[in-house]
């Protein structure tokens, strides 16, 4: 009689604890992407038995993922989410999927619609970019039957597992980074529940004065789309009494203030500074290059597909409701020091 394979079996080939193996194969964190798909492929070849049967690691097969990206996120010019899109499709094509891509326009969310790629069953998993309605997502979930995975926004109320930057951190950071140029009066440029991103850079912003004693100014809280996510620069207006830096929820904000800052008379950095976030902005944009925050967009696709392919081709339940991954402070030329300085 063929003597069964043990976990300890699999380890010993791998030269591995019989721990990290277990994980691997449960879908628990703390294993690589790369060592869980090696560890998966020997258990395969060795013929390890789960009580759901053998592991398969059939990657031969080509697999079809959806992508949806709310139009309100899409205007003239290329994204950083049509950025997070490009990423994905690297990486999907390494791993031998092909993405199936459809802009979701706000009549079709209203109403419902479902995209075309779950309609004609040619999608086995869904990959929703940027944060929409929640009726939406949970009708989608409901009607397709799919593994689904959030990129850059999570659902307190929808059991999906999503992958976010640091938002919170991150423009924590980058405000320090601000008061330790000297800047105290500091406003914050972003529609504060337009979006959970938004508002978890909103968070950070203040938790970034108050631990530096500084209150956070209500006046100095400016709105920059409506609460439908769309983009409203032409309403950019500057607060009457004016902050010596700008912290902005994205770099295309950055760029725009910048812009009006520049229409009033003022300089980037000289008169103020300015700091965004994403690191991400169209060539041509903006002529003052922006400090923000870098969101590490490889490391975020990367999560997500292994969050999609973990149900997919290993058959196991993505049962982490959510990832965050951290990027860094990246300075260039938008931040005056004024230490030591009047205005």
């Amino acid at each position: 009689m063929k003597k069964s394979v043990r976990l300890a079996d699999i380890a010993q080939r791998l030269n591995v604890s019989t721990v990290t193996v277990s994980n691997a194969l449960a879908g628990q964190k703390g294993v690589s992407g790369e060592l869980r798909d090696k560890i998966i492929t020997t258990a395969a070849e060795m013929g390890y038995q789960t009580r759901q049967g053998p592991v398969i690691a059939d990657k031969t097969k080509a697999l079809n993922i959806g992508v949806i990206i709310s139009e309100k996120y899409l205007g003239d010019y290329p994204s950083f989410y049509w950025k997070v899109y490009q990423e994905l499709c690297m990486a999907a094509k390494v791993k031998n999927c092909m993405i199936l891509y459809e802009v979701l326009n706000l009549d079709d969310e209203l109403n419902l619609a479902m995209p075309l790629f779950v309609q004609e069953k040619r999608a086995e998993a869904i990959a929703v970019i940027g944060e929409i309605g929640t009726e939406y997502l949970k009708h989608l979930i409901a009607v397709s039957g799919l593994p689904v995975v959030f990129v850059d926004f999570v659902k307190k109320d929808i059991d999906i597992g999503a992958v976010i930057s640091d938002n919170f951190y991150g423009m924590y950071h980058v405000v320090n980074y601000l008061v330790e140029n000297g800047h105290r009066d500091i406003a914050y440029v972003g529609t504060v529940l337009a979006n959970n991103s938004i508002t978890d850079r909103y968070f950070g912003y203040c938790k970034a004065l108050l631990e530096n004693g500084i209150p956070v100014n209500p006046a100095w809280i400016i709105n920059d789309r409506g609460f439908d996510g769309r983009m409203e620069i032409e309403g950019l207006i500057l607060p009457e009494h004016m902050p010596t830096a700008f912290a902005c929820n994205s770099d295309l904000t950055a760029s725009e203030i910048i812009k009006l800052l520049a229409l009033n008379g003022y300089r980037v950095p000289e008169d103020i500074s300015v700091v965004g976030f994403d690191n991400y902005l169209y060539t041509g944009l903006c002529d003052v290059k922006i400090t923000t925050y870098e969101v590490n967009i490889k490391e975020m696709v990367r999560i997500a597909l292994e969050k999609i392919l973990l149900q997919l081709r290993y058959f196991k339940k993505d049962t982490e409701k959510l990832r965050i991954v951290t990027g860094q402070v990246v300075i260039k030329d938008s931040v005056n020091c004024i230490i030591g300085k009047h205005r």
